[in-house]
């Protein structure tokens, strides 16, 4: 009832139930710092994590460092992350799902920016990682990955946008695995030295399980939220419970291949150190009382990806 009364009350004050229509919220004018929250940089790790693992097995194959491609192939990967970050911006936002989440205020959401300019934003950078990606593929004349680019790009933009975005049903994580795991880090190995040693499948898993379980975290903060308008992201569908488990195993297998990786490059046992930072990680996830405690297990599971996979490329390049 108390719910029927708020819309019938919003209704006659004229203030749009979608928030990328009502009036610029006074919070003073938006600066650079909140456009760098808006590209969520803490999950730009999760973005350089597949590039780092994927040019080590690379160099496994062959041991020059092919420095130009892979750093086409990081800003890639870095431009689409970013892209996908205010691209989600800009469709919760619209939606209005983002309008009581527990995490730092959307630009869209918030009122601050018009929706437009979100999207203009995103579709930026979408085209810039589209750019470099294209010069990738005519420097390595694999015709073949403009569809693979084109699918991430598509990917990454109905994670949460258009009429059934499959971020909202229970597959952000399989696309995440797939496109932030399998995808990144094999394509950066292919487009060196056009082989997939078994060093970059372990690596593509690796790094596909890091990206669930950041994304895992952050649903099981935002899960009260997310039933209340609808969003049946895999955490609201299993529970708290359930997801908590699964966050710790994604969390824990990249270190059973750590021990595989070590089989014939002894330093790999140096990436055990990293579960310095994802134990206390697991450690909040299973204890949190408040969902603002999740955005510390965010963080440290982003940078544990990024960490696990420096210390795998030292082990295959040293």
């Amino acid at each position: 009832m108390a719910s029927g009364k708020s819309n019938k009350s919003k209704k006659k004050s004229g203030v749009s139930g979608n928030p990328a229509k009502r009036p610029a919220v006074e919070l003073g004018p938006v600066r650079v710092g909140d456009w760098i929250g808006a590209a969520r940089l803490r999950t730009l790790p999760l973005a350089v994590a597949p590039v780092v693992l994927g040019t080590g097995a690379a160099q496994t194959v062959d041991h020059l460092f092919h420095w130009a491609i892979a750093l086409a192939c990081l800003a890639v990967a870095v431009l689409l992350q970013i892209g996908v970050n205010f691209a989600n911006d800009y469709s919760d936002g619209i939606r209005g799902t983002d309008a009581h989440r527990v995490g730092p205020a959307r630009l869209t959401a918030s009122g601050r920016v018009p929706a437009k300019q979100v999207l203009v934003v995103a579709l930026v950078f979408f085209a810039l990682a589209a750019l470099v990606g294209l010069a990738i593929v005519i420097r390595t004349q694999q015709w073949w990955m403009l569809a693979v680019g084109a699918l991430s790009i598509i990917a990454a933009w109905f994670y949460t946008g258009g009429k059934r975005p499959y971020g909202y049903n229970a597959m952000g994580e399989l696309f995440v695995f797939v496109f932030f795991g399998l995808v990144a880090t094999l394509g950066t190995t292919w487009v060196q030295v056009f082989a997939l040693p078994l060093s970059a499948w372990l690596g593509a898993v690796g790094a596909g399980l890091f990206a669930c379980a950041v994304l895992l975290a952050n649903n099981l903060r935002d899960i009260d939220q997310d039933r209340a308008v609808g969003k049946r992201t895999l955490t609201v569908l299993i529970g708290k419970t359930a997801t908590k488990i699964l966050y710790t195993l994604f969390v824990l297998v990249p270190f059973a291949f750590s021990v595989l990786y070590a089989l014939l490059y002894p330093i790999a046992w140096i990436s055990l150190l990293v579960l310095l930072a994802v134990l206390p990680a697991i450690l909040i996830v299973w204890t949190y009382r408040q969902a603002r405690e999740l955005i510390i297990a965010l963080s440290l599971t982003s940078l544990s990806s990024l960490a696990w996979a420096g210390l795998i490329y030292w082990a295959l390049v040293g």
